[in-house]
Order: structure tokens, then C-alpha cells, then sequence
């Protein structure tokens, strides 16, 4: 049995339980060999011979899917599947598979962080700090704000949570939302106009698809409120992050903290010059409590398969 490791954070020197079991069942692990996601190529020649892979953000695509010989599932470390084509992997019997779920706690936690970094400015006051500067900029409070929560899934419920700490007022527009959920938990179910209008900080908890990209459009950008503080720890792709620049110049959008981007790594970008946007390298989940679970579940899911065994996170 071969299977391939693809995560940046799950390497070959990483300890606990659920290495173990995956060193356990395999008879050979190879292991992701650069810093960063596998591009397509590099891809298709690790997954040669492989019977299965614990995929990180690399591009399963059609290309790849279809390079592959004997490959029999792809277990994402993680919940987003985007970099999935899974309608190739359907083709070939190849199981996809994910980890709905660990990870909310601490998306959860860093679209927070990036909430009270803008808010407070706690970046440029960090810096000019250390050089010497005593520059005690203005910020705003998150007390008592109206938040939007676009995507209340496991994460975007878990955000509503600590915005009722901080007394804001919760505004959600999802698919599908439990009104009694709502009630119990002080969130106000609104449309999609309204919510864009009414927030103060929009936070964005989607995944991305045709429909979602670029739902964060210039066009409703606009429609926003002036000042808002917009937050992005989902996918990139979901904000016209060139539309954006506008808006954050002209002071319309009153802050950008994003995780997430359309090309990862990024590219350079004119975002990266402005001091109202706070950026973190896609390292949402990247906790010692969500990497464990998330390895955990994604170990167990291609054992699983691989083993024949009913496996109850395929996609």
C-alpha cells in the first residue's frame, strides 16, 4: 500500500497518533517535498504507483485525476474540496472524501482576529510602535456592532458565537438556516441585500463554486455600508479582490482581512501596500487542536476506504 502525503503541515517528522496509524497501514508513505501546495506536474509524478493520498490545497485536477493509475481515494485534509474535481475522481471510482467540521473552532478564531486587527488598526500600531513611534491611531469598536454572516455553516455558527460576546447585533444569510437555531442563538436570518447594506463587518463563510465566485462583487461592494470591514477566511475567488483595491482606497471599505486568495501564494498585489488590509498566509486552520483532528479524520477516512470499510465522509 502507497499513499501519498500532501499537507505542508502533516510531514514526515510530525508525531502522534495518527501518523502512527497511517505508518502503520502503509507500506510506503512519500511525502510532499516543498514548502507549499504541489502544482499539477508535480502532482502527477508523486501520485504514480499510489493507492491513496491525504491531499492538502493541491490541484486534483482532471489533468491529474486522469494521469493516475490505481489510485483509489483522495482524502482532503481539510473541508473545502474546490481543488477537487470530482466528477473526474467520480469517472475513475476514485472516493473524495473530507473533514467537515475540525477546523471551525479556529477559522473561527483567526476571522475574529482579523475583525479586531482591522478594527483596532493593531498591525500598523505594532510596527510603528517598534520604530519608535508613538502613534495611538483611532480605531472602532466591534461592541455592539451589526455583523453580516454570509455562510452559516459549522464556521459561519461558530463566528455568531463570539460576536454574541462582544453584544453585536448577528445578521446571517444561508441556504439553509434553522429558525429555531436562529432564535436559541440571537441570529436575525436576512436576505442577501439586506445583509450587504446593514453590516458594519461582513464575514464570509462559503465555499467556492460557479454561483459563489465573485458574489463579493464591485457591484455590491457599493452597496455597502461606508466603512464596513470586510472578512475573508473561507475561499479566494469568493471578492473581486481587484474590485476591492478601489474600494479600500476610497475609503468605502473600511478594511480587507483576508486568508484566503484567488492564486495561492499569492502574487504580488497593490492589496499589500494598503495599511487598511491585514493578510495571513491561508493559516486558518493551522492550530495544534485543528492539524491533529484534521490529520486524524483524514487518516482514518483513506484507511477506511482502502480498507473497504464504510467510510461515512464520502463526498
Amino acid at each position: 500500500m502507497k499513499i501519498l502525503v500532501t499537507p505542508t503541515s502533516f510531514k514526515p517528522n510530525t508525531s502522534g497518533k495518527a501518523m502512527e496509524q497511517l505508518r502503520a497501514f502503509a507500506d510506503t508513505l512519500v511525502f510532499n517535498p516543498e514548502n507549499r501546495p504541489l502544482n499539477e506536474d508535480e502532482l502527477i509524478a508523486l501520485l504514480a504507483g499510489c493507492d491513496g493520498c491525504i491531499a492538502g490545497l493541491d490541484p486534483f485536477s482532471r489533468k491529474v485525476i486522469e494521469s493516475t493509475a490505481g489510485l483509489k481515494v483522495i482524502s482532503r485534509y481539510g473541508t473545502g474540496v474546490d481543488n477537487v474535481d470530482i466528477a473526474a475522481a467520480s469517472a475513475k471510482k476514485i472516493a473524495v472524501c473530507n473533514t467537515p467540521g475540525v477546523n471551525a473552532q479556529a477559522t473561527a478564531d483567526l476571522s475574529f482576529g482579523l475583525m479586531l486587527c482591522l478594527a483596532r488598526k493593531l498591525p500598523f500600531m505594532h510596527h510603528s510602535t517598534r520604530e519608535g513611534k508613538w502613534d495611538r491611531s483611532i480605531g472602532t469598536e466591534l461592541y455592539q456592532k451589526t455583523i453580516g454572516i454570509l455562510g452559516l455553516g459549522r464556521v459561519g455558527k461558530a463566528v455568531a458565537q463570539r460576536a454574541a460576546g462582544f453584544s453585536m447585533r448577528i445578521l446571517a444569510c444561508s441556504p439553509h438556516i434553522d429558525p429555531e437555531y436562529a432564535k436559541i442563538h440571537g441570529i436575525i436570518p436576512v436576505g442577501f441585500d439586506e445583509l450587504i447594506s446593514e453590516s458594519d463587518v461582513l464575514s464570509l463563510h462559503l465555499p467556492l463554486k460557479p454561483e459563489t465566485q465573485y458574489i463579493i462583487s464591485a457591484d455590491v461592494m457599493r452597496r455597502m455600508k461606508q466603512g464596513v470591514l470586510l472578512i475573508n477566511t473561507a475561499r479566494g475567488g469568493i471578492i473581486d479582490e481587484a474590485a476591492a483595491y478601489d474600494f479600500l482606497k476610497s475609503g468605502h471599505l473600511g478594511g480587507l482581512g483576508l486568508d484566503v486568495y484567488e492564486t495561492e501564494p499569492p502574487p504580488h498585489s497593490p492589496l499589500f501596500a494598503l495599511e487598511n488590509v491585514v493578510l495571513t498566509p491561508h493559516t486558518a486552520a493551522r492550530t495544534a487542536e485543528a492539524t491533529a483532528a484534521m490529520a486524524a479524520m483524514s487518516v482514518q477516512n483513506a484507511i477506511d476506504v482502502l480498507s473497504g470499510k464504510n467510510c461515512p465522509y464520502i463526498l
